[in-house]
């Protein structure tokens, strides 16, 4: 690898952690329409219900439609995890010409992320409860952050997990909300209302329908990372060796 893939992998890499923490926790697709019974359904209208009764009453200023919200995180939550495809556009200040990654990406709600880049360079990133493992081409681990190290990606991850497991207090407790669109097509806008936030966080747009389809992630810096996601499939447990780099036996 030469002086600039280098650095190229460097910045990617550096930025690759806060992506996983935000984005991993948002790749939750909707229950297929053949697939959902009428268990499920009744759950979800019901979490979706309970869920827009509390944020009208307790944080209203702070969501624009927060009913739509509510639909799209009981959707959300119905799936153990999801694998994608996925490219990654980083503009960044410091950089003449915007970086591209591409990839795949795994979450699981009770394991964590794995997201594996194969353009412009192989590395494997593994954020999990525990911190974030970051893997070589070949399967050699290279470096390790605990997660005390890594305090700023595990809050948003949690309170991003935390969303999609239908509890919505953590995110409205941290973010200004306004959605727009439908469960089937919406969109979604996050800018923080806390300063601690606000100094790193300038907002987050996402977009979706029954995955998500688009997440971009703009900076305090003026930084702004765009990803896009294809090839969005459920997944219901993890293979032998993804379990192995979530540290399962």
């Amino acid at each position: 690898m030469g002086a600039m893939s280098r650095c190229a992998a460097l910045v990617v890499g550096s930025s690759v952690m806060g992506a996983m923490a935000v984005m991993g926790a948002v790749m939750w697709p909707q229950a297929p329409a053949h697939a959902a019974t009428a268990n499920a359904d009744a759950n979800a209208n019901a979490a979706a219900a309970t869920t827009a009764a509390t944020v009208r009453t307790t944080t209203a200023t702070t969501a624009t439609n927060p009913a739509l919200v509510s639909q799209i995180a009981a959707h959300l939550a119905q799936a153990k995890g999801v694998r994608a495809q996925f490219t990654q556009t980083q503009t960044l200040a410091a950089m003449k010409r915007p970086l591209v990654s591409s990839g795949t990406l795994l979450f699981f709600r009770e394991r964590g992320v794995i997201w594996q880049i194969d353009t412009p360079y192989k590395a494997t990133y593994v954020i999990t409860d525990a911190g974030v493992v970051q893997v070589n081409a070949d399967g050699q681990r290279v470096s390790t952050q605990s997660a005390q190290g890594t305090r700023g990606v595990a809050q948003v991850s949690k309170m991003m997990r935390a969303m999609l497991g239908g509890d919505l207090s953590a995110l409205y407790s941290q973010f200004d909300v306004a959605a727009e669109g439908s469960p089937a097509q919406w969109r979604m806008r996050l800018t923080p209302n806390q300063p601690q936030i606000a100094q790193s966080i300038k907002g987050l747009d996402m977009s979706g329908g029954g995955y998500l389809q688009s997440l971009r992630i703009m900076l305090a810096n003026g930084d702004v990372t765009q990803l896009e996601f294809a090839k969005s499939t459920a997944v219901d447990e993890p293979t032998p060796a993804e379990r192995s780099l979530f540290g399962a036996p």
